[in-house]
């Protein structure tokens, strides 16, 4: 099972997310290190919306998350998250594109 993978799993059980983006974005950090090609599962974007956030601070969420990938973050991954609660956030903006539609979450 791919890193991603195992990290949508463990977000959707934890959370229960009404939305749920990871994007593996490891290419765009490639040459940051000298023996860094950008390959592999280095560095990933989450993007929840979940209302198991709901009266927890920013702070709270980004621990909780933390948290959960703890053994992934250990091991040197590097994650970027944006998360929220279903009334915050009904629509994002990434890299300047707008999006309104997040993968569901059954």
């Amino acid at each position: 099972m791919s890193l991603q993978r195992r990290i949508e799993e463990k977000l959707t059980q934890a959370f229960h997310p009404e939305r749920l983006m990871v994007i593996n974005e490891s290419d765009q950090h490639a040459g940051h290190q000298p023996e860094f090609d950008g390959g592999g599962e280095t560095h990933m974007r989450v993007r929840i919306v979940s209302s198991a956030f709901t009266g927890m601070s920013r702070v709270a969420r980004h621990r909780a998350i933390n948290d959960l990938l703890k053994p992934e973050l250990d091991a040197g991954l590097v994650i970027h998250e944006s998360k929220s609660i279903p009334e915050e956030r009904q629509a994002f903006t990434f890299y300047g594109k707008r999006f309104t539609v997040m993968k569901r979450v059954k």
